[in-house]
């Protein structure tokens, strides 16, 4: 029979285990399915999370200018997608991951798409039909501020969550990311996934 002092200590523990627990992300529900790229997470705050994340290949698709996210990640995505195409044609099969990276610098927007683990162990990607392919290897930064939220991207909820995600570092040991401009978009989902959809805005720092 447990005595009511360790009844306690045992109370405590279950508290401070649910709290670590709530306060990190679950993994996005489609890297139950697809393949995503592995972190580690360094710390979490109430409405963010600081990742390290491991170096690993990536496409990168052409860089595109425009006013509007939709219309230059599509864009961007689309030249990478007939890589896949093209690898099936020639029986060597790129499955799909999660998730699709948009880098935004001021209007110039980035695709990048995660190879799968076979890939990263070696076997070699078909030359791409197109020049502006390349395989990279990121991320360039050694940290990750990361802010997580629902439903579909658009060009109006994109600037309301970054602006959340650096307000929500002032006062923490990470606000010297707060002031970089540049910022990641990850997309867990494919457009035609109308539930449990995941995103994040990610600024990258050291």
């Amino acid at each position: 029979m447990f005595s009511p002092k360790k009844a306690l200590y045992f109370l405590f523990v279950f508290l401070v285990l649910s709290q670590c627990k709530g306060a990190s992300y679950e993994p996005a529900p489609n890297c139950g399915r697809l393949e995503c790229p592995p972190y580690s997470v360094v710390q979490s705050g109430k409405e963010f999370e600081i990742r390290s994340y491991k170096d690993a290949l990536w496409l990168s698709g052409p860089k595109v200018m425009s006013k509007s996210y939709t219309f230059a990640s599509d864009k961007s995505f689309l030249v990478l997608l007939q890589l896949v195409r093209i690898n099936r044609n020639q029986n060597v099969k790129i499955n799909m991951t999660a998730p699709a990276l948009v880098d935004v610098q001021n209007s110039t927007y980035q695709v990048f798409f995660y190879l799968p683990q076979t890939f990263q162990s070696g076997l070699p990607i078909p030359q791409p039909n197109s020049r502006e392919i390349e395989k990279v290897t990121l991320p360039k930064h050694k940290y990750a501020a990361v802010k997580r939220f629902g439903g579909f991207i658009t060009d109006f909820n994109i600037p309301k969550q970054i602006e959340a995600l650096r307000k929500s570092l002032q006062g923490t040991p990470y606000q010297r990311a707060a002031a970089i401009e540049n910022f990641t978009i990850a997309g867990y989902n494919s457009p035609f996934e109308l539930i449990n959809r995941v995103n994040e805005v990610i600024i990258w720092f050291d």
